[in-house]
């Protein structure tokens, strides 16, 4: 393929990034929840070659992220440092684990295929129970309380960096509710915005893992994200008129079947 072939744009592939794209910009769902899982199910694409595409393609949207939150001055870079003390090492090893195996091997494809499962089912409880999580956290944990040890942090930075390095699903929902529980004084906002600040360089070294071991659809990349941030910015606005509820509903949902589909694949 060219590089002109490598800048075309398939149809399929655009929209499919579009409708992603608004879905994620009215619920705050982690692209890779949802991209992934299509990919494979409904595109056919090795499990390796969707994680490895969509992990570059996360590294881009949430760079943006990231930058709105920076300049919002609402990223605790000392938890984004911790959590990358967690999974940078993480990530070098399961790359280089899937590099020792084989990325074709049937066991980096069914350990893919595994985690991808684990990581969508966990997403939709995270989903469905976010709030209700948060809430509990929140009564049970005052203002006054005092935050978790700092190793504790690198611990969640490690089990984000495996589950993003084989499935590319992880560091939005799962990393959110599981910084509130450790650090309880800390204002959502900067939660959230620290959690997307960390999952730049982890997608971002994950993904340039995957590209040297060949497994990157860069046609493919370029067809999402070329569908996926007008689809990020219409979402954005529809997420006014949305019910939040029903929608969440309907897609943690959606998520637990297609997690529960790639557990028995």
């Amino acid at each position: 393929m060219n590089f002109v072939e490598h800048l075309a744009i398939t149809p399929v592939y655009a929209v499919s990034g579009l409708l992603v794209g608004v879905l994620v910009g009215m619920t705050g769902v982690g692209g890779g929840s949802l991209m992934t899982p299509l990919l494979v199910m409904l595109f056919g694409f090795h499990p390796t070659t969707a994680v490895g595409t969509d992990l570059l393609f996360a590294a881009a949207t949430k760079t943006v992220g990231t930058t709105i939150h920076s300049a919002g001055k609402t990223v605790d870079w000392r938890i984004v440092r911790r959590l990358a003390a967690g999974s940078v090492p993480a990530t070098i090893i399961c790359v280089a684990a899937i590099a020792c195996f084989g990325v074709a091997s049937k066991a980096v494809s069914d350990i893919t295929s595994l985690t991808l499962g684990v990581a969508l089912i966990l997403s939709a409880i995270m989903l469905l129970f976010k709030d209700l999580m948060i809430a509990a956290i929140s009564r049970k944990f005052p203002d006054t309380g005092l935050e978790s040890p700092a190793w504790l942090t690198v611990l969640t930075g490690f089990i984000l960096g495996v589950l993003v390095s084989f499935s590319s699903v992880g560091a939005g929902a799962l990393g959110t509710v599981v910084l509130v529980i450790l650090y309880p004084r800390l204002p959502i906002v900067r939660i959230v915005g620290s959690d997307i600040a960390h999952a730049v360089p982890l997608t971002l070294l994950a993904g340039m893992g995957h590209w040297y071991l060949g497994t990157i659809n860069f046609h493919l990349l370029g067809s999402l994200l070329a569908g996926s941030i007008p689809g990020i910015i219409a979402g954005s606005y529809l997420a006014r008129y949305a019910n939040d509820r029903v929608l969440k509903f309907c897609l943690g949902a959606i998520l637990a079947v297609v997690g529960g589909k790639m557990l028995t694949r």
